[in-house]
C-alpha cells in the first residue's frame, strides 16, 4: 500500500518536474525553409493540392515562431511584430494564386514572400541568411507532379 502511494505521488509530481519542450527559433526557421522549398516545388509542378498544404504549413510555422518567440534576446526587433508585417500579406497572395491555380501569380507571390523573408532577416541582423527560389536537388525523394 505504501509503495502504491509513493508511486502515485511520483506520477502526480512528474509533470511538474519536466520542463515543457520549446523549440528554438533556429529550429523553427529551418522547418520554414523546408516548407518554403516544398511550396515552390509543388507550385512549379502545378500540384496545387500540395502547394496549398505547404502554404498552410508555412502559416502554422509562422504562428509557432510568433507563439514561441514573440520576442528574442538576440534580435533587435520582435518576431511578433516582424512576421505579421513582412510575410502575412505575401503568404495570402500565395494562397490566392494557389487557389486560382495561376502559375504566373504564384511565381510573383512566391517572390514577394521570399522578399518578405529576406526583409525579416535583414531587420533581425540575419541578412547573411539569404533566401531564394529553390534550386533542384533538395527533395529528390519526393515527386512534386500532381497525382495522375
Amino acid at each position: 500500500m505504501k509503495l502504491r502511494l509513493v508511486a502515485a505521488a511520483a506520477l502526480l509530481l512528474l509533470p511538474t518536474c519536466a520542463a515543457p519542450y520549446k523549440p528554438g527559433l533556429g529550429e523553427l526557421m529551418t522547418f520554414q525553409q523546408l516548407r518554403h522549398d516544398k511550396l515552390w516545388l509543388a507550385g512549379s509542378a502545378g500540384n496545387w493540392a500540395l502547394a496549398a498544404y505547404e502554404a498552410d504549413e508555412l502559416q502554422e510555422g509562422f504562428d509557432d515562431v510568433v507563439g514561441y518567440w514573440p520576442t528574442h534576446p538576440d534580435l533587435p526587433l520582435p518576431p511578433a511584430e516582424l512576421v505579421p508585417r513582412l510575410v502575412a500579406a505575401p503568404l495570402r497572395e500565395v494562397r490566392a494564386a494557389v487557389e486560382a491555380r495561376d502559375t504566373h501569380a504564384f511565381e510573383t507571390a512566391f517572390d514577394k514572400l521570399t522578399a518578405g523573408c529576406n526583409s525579416c532577416h535583414q531587420a533581425t541582423n540575419h541578412g547573411f541568411n539569404l533566401v531564394r527560389r529553390p534550386q533542384p536537388g533538395w527533395f529528390g525523394n519526393q515527386d512534386f507532379a500532381p497525382p495522375r
